[in-house]
């Protein structure tokens, strides 16, 4: 990967809609070569997927949370049971004082009381610790 990929990635960051005669205008390739080099891209894996950036508040979901997650035993298989939660927004395995670090985003308090139910249903779940966010100052993907 070299300069040129990273310039395209992050261009596409920024607005996954543009046109490859766009993205190639803005890193000094043609049209084709562009499209040429963001197909390469996401054969290797480096892009994954083309998404949309939701404002989670302008959907309802004002409170965002981290929970930390005591296990029993090793959590990694925890995966299609944290998946099916909808309000999980991110979960990792970690090392540290926890199993398990999950994002989450609720409409509130009471759904957010809800979700933590719900995590305690996931087999080997022992406890949790959460911690709500009060003000974001940044959050981004790193290009």
């Amino acid at each position: 990967m070299d300069d040129i990929d990273r310039m395209l990635i992050g261009l596409l960051q920024e607005d996954a809609t543009r046109s490859y005669a766009a993205l190639g205008e803005a890193v000094g390739l043609s049209g084709g070569a562009a499209h040429e080099r963001v197909r390469k891209l996401r054969e290797r894996g480096v892009i994954r997927r083309t998404t949309v950036e939701v404002d989670q508040a302008a959907l309802g979901r004002t409170v965002t949370a981290y929970v930390l997650v005591d296990g029993g035993a090793w959590m990694g298989g925890s995966r299609a049971a944290l998946a099916a939660i909808p309000e999980v927004e991110e979960a990792h395995v970690i090392a540290g004082p926890a199993s398990l670090l999950l994002k989450v985003r609720t409409s509130g308090t009471g759904e957010l009381q809800d979700l933590l139910r719900r995590v305690f249903e996931v087999d080997g779940v022992t406890g949790t610790q959460t911690i709500v966010v009060l003000e974001t100052l940044v959050e981004r993907t790193l290009k």
